[in-house]
């Protein structure tokens, strides 16, 4: 690659800073991230747009990364990224064939067939948020934004109640650090294969009505169409995909509508939506903030800037393309669910779009007004410069988000008791 690398904090403590000087250095920057691997950061919107649609650009480390074809990088945090085999790193056929597979557990019909369960989930958790004293200071990541898609994510695909949800939960959160060490890395990917193929049994042994059960039933079916490891590699992918992604979409939501209450103000006094909020929150602090990673099947001449040649990896920054003052304006950095075109790559683009986005939209518009419809008064109960970010450079969000909560029942008794002299 020639030039020397800009070394990516691995901590993620300023992920927004990082990607602002990421910009300022050009639209593909050499970057080195954690275990030492050297990639193209891609900052500029336009020019990802084009990468992630490029036939030129692959996800396949075992056909177009000659470091993975070596050997090298396997016992590192990677492997739960590039190491697997699903669709996430499939190229070409492969891709089509294993996204044919999955396609049908994500339609439009089953989404929307969810909405119920979703909503009652969200009606038990804020329940329980409002069962906490009064003036208690709860963190709504624990209570409310990783419970909500993570118990969405495993009735969709049957996941039991239990010890199995709890591991899952915890061996979810572990995929997303790329700062584990080479051993944890290791037991992660072990533990994580581990239960999941025992869903997998347990699903082969009792079918019932979820996505787990369709998928084993598509493998036993016809076995040239998903061998038994991408089986349990796709249910890796999106499981994980289909609730971290999620979590940090609805916690940064609320944290930028606490943080810019004149939009709070805007959603309630109905001049924009609930939908504007979230597709600005995807803009402004996209859930994932990087995303490892692709690599060049070809020499790729990027116009103005380097060429990526034959074999390098290259990573999305979307948090970059996000505030990219070329695509949003000037203000690209300012969070305002007013603006003109709010286009985004959140979700990916091109053949690998998230199939989860419908999904996840959906538990974000359930969530959003109805914790802010039940707690109208909820502020954060820190500064928002104390909270502290996710650890590593791949998840945009904080690792809790410390509220107080008032609910609209006990305002509405707060008035009254306040009003009621004033009257006699």
């Amino acid at each position: 690659m020639g030039q020397q690398p800009v070394v990516i904090d691995p901590s993620g403590a300023d992920i927004h800073g990082e990607a602002a000087r990421l910009r300022e250095l050009g639209s593909a920057v050499l970057i080195e991230i954690p275990a030492g691997v050297q990639a193209w950061a891609i900052t500029d919107h336009s020019l990802l747009k084009d990468l992630l649609t490029d036939h030129r650009v692959s996800k396949d480390p075992r056909q177009h990364w000659p470091a993975w074809q070596r050997g090298e990088y396997h016992d590192s945090w990677l492997q739960t990224w590039v190491g697997v085999t699903n669709m996430f790193t499939a190229y070409g056929a492969d891709h089509r064939r294993l996204r044919k597979l999955i396609a049908p557990a994500f339609t439009a019909r089953r989404t929307d067939a969810m909405l119920p369960r979703v909503e009652r989930i969200t009606t038990g958790l804020l329940d329980g948020l409002a069962a906490a004293p009064a003036g208690d200071v709860v963190d709504l990541r624990g209570a409310f934004s990783h419970p909500l898609p993570m118990q969405v994510i495993c009735e969709l695909f049957g996941v039991p109640d239990g010890e199995m949800r709890i591991e899952l939960s915890r061996l979810s959160d572990a995929i997303m650090d790329p700062t584990l060490t080479p051993e944890q890395a290791g037991q992660t990917a072990i533990d994580i294969h581990t239960l999941l193929s025992k869903l997998v049994s347990i699903k082969r042994e009792t079918p019932d009505d979820d996505l787990t059960s369709v998928l084993v039933s598509a493998r036993d079916d016809d076995g040239e169409r998903m061998t038994e490891q991408e089986l349990v590699d796709t249910l890796l992918l999106v499981i994980v995909a289909g609730h971290e992604t999620t979590v940090d979409l609805i916690g940064n939501a609320v944290h930028a509508l606490l943080t810019h209450p004149d939009q709070l103000e805007l959603v309630r006094t109905g001049k924009a939506s609930w939908n504007d909020v979230i597709e600005e929150t995807l803009r402004w602090d996209p859930s994932i903030a990087n995303l490892p990673l692709r690599f060049a099947v070809e020499d790729i001449e990027i116009p103005g800037g380097p060429t990526i040649r034959k074999g390098e990896a290259i990573m999305p920054s979307y948090v970059a393309a996000g505030r990219d003052p070329e695509q949003h304006g000037a203000k690209a950095a300012e969070f305002d669910i007013q603006r003109p075109g709010q286009e985004h790559l959140a979700f990916g683009h091109g053949v690998h779009h998230c199939l989860g986005a419908p999904l996840a939209r959906m538990e974000a518009r359930i969530a959003l007004p109805a914790l802010f419809d039940r707690f109208p008064d909820l502020e954060l109960a820190v500064p928002s410069e104390d909270l502290v970010p996710i650890e590593g450079f791949i998840s945009g969000g904080y690792r809790t988000l410390p509220v107080r909560l008032t609910s609209a029942t006990a305002s509405a008794s707060a008035s009254t008791s306040v009003s009621a002299p004033a009257s006699a």
